[in-house]
């Protein structure tokens, strides 16, 4: 039985979050555009996702679990589950990145993604359809899947340091004192991105920032790629990772997203919902500072 504790995040208004974003995305980019629009039909490339919409009942919820049980105890049994975490080990074999991109219930489609090291130590990415566990960790972004109202994020060129979802999550923490939550799915439409996949356990104890990056295997992958993106714009006390972003493609490669490589060259599309409810199931006993990038 998962230990689940919930939140209430604070939601502004769609009009409200946009003139925020467009204000700290266009410190760091140099084209910005943030709209407020009728959310595309997301079922269609390059996004492939398991229902058509982000809309309708939505939350932020963070062993083995599985989609379904999680699903069934925050009453929500016919979820579109989208979002970054760990994928199921002991269905792959090894530690892999996961891509949740599954609707349950009515008309379900799992259609998940995992990358993975191959025994040459390249990436490899594996697509699931019928497995709904995962390991270890998730940040997901749980909605009925409808059609509505979503931000269209678009931004090109950038010219500061900080990456595209530490940007929108450091605008609206500036803006709003209380939690906002946000999840969607952007596209890099170009450029190239570094992203890493963790290799199976590390036989020796990782203590610090620096263990953590000598294990992970880093790749720098080229564009498109599609990301799942869920962030929380400050922690409310639950030792949250605030923000976690994966990235799959339709030629093999995938992995968690740290930041683009091709500042000058580099266009990101998103389309973006925020959340009503925050969800953290199985919160650790133990607080760590190092490995939440």
């Amino acid at each position: 039985m998962y230990k689940i504790e919930e939140y209430k995040l604070f939601q502004p208004s769609l009009d409200e979050a946009a003139i925020v974003l467009q204000d700290g995305l266009s410190e760091i980019f140099s084209y910005v555009d943030v709209q407020v629009v009728n959310c595309p039909d997301l079922r269609e490339k390059p996004y492939i996702f398991g229902a058509e919409g982000l809309c309708g009942n939505i939350m932020r919820g963070l062993g083995v679990y599985d989609f379904r049980e999680i699903s069934k105890n925050i009453r929500m049994p016919n979820a579109f589950i989208i979002g970054p975490g760990a994928g199921p080990r002991p269905h792959i074999g090894i530690n892999c990145e996961m891509m949740a991109n599954l609707k349950l219930g009515e008309n379900e489609n799992i259609n998940t993604h995992v990358a993975k090291l191959d025994k040459d130590g390249a990436c490899e990415l594996v697509k699931l359809k019928d497995n709904t566990q995962f390991c270890l960790l998730g940040n997901l972004f749980i909605s009925q899947g409808k059609p509505g109202k979503v931000l269209k994020v678009v931004a090109k060129n950038r010219k500061g340091s900080s990456n595209f979802v530490t940007t929108m999550r450091e605008a609206l923490a500036n803006m709003f004192e209380s939690p906002v939550g946000v999840g969607g799915v952007f596209v890099i439409k170009s450029g190239k991105a570094k992203l890493h996949i963790m290799p199976d356990y590390s036989e020796t104890p990782l203590k610090s920032t620096e263990d953590v990056n000598n294990w992970l295997k880093f790749f720098n992958m080229p564009a498109p790629l599609s990301c799942l993106s869920v962030f929380v714009s400050s922690d409310p006390g639950l030792n949250l990772r605030v923000e976690h972003t994966h990235c799959f493609s339709d030629h093999g490669v995938g992995g968690h997203y740290h930041e683009d490589t091709t500042p000058e060259d580099v266009e990101y599309e998103g389309y973006f919902s925020l959340a009503e409810t925050l969800y953290r199931i199985d919160q650790p006993y133990e607080v760590t500072d190092f490995g939440k990038d």
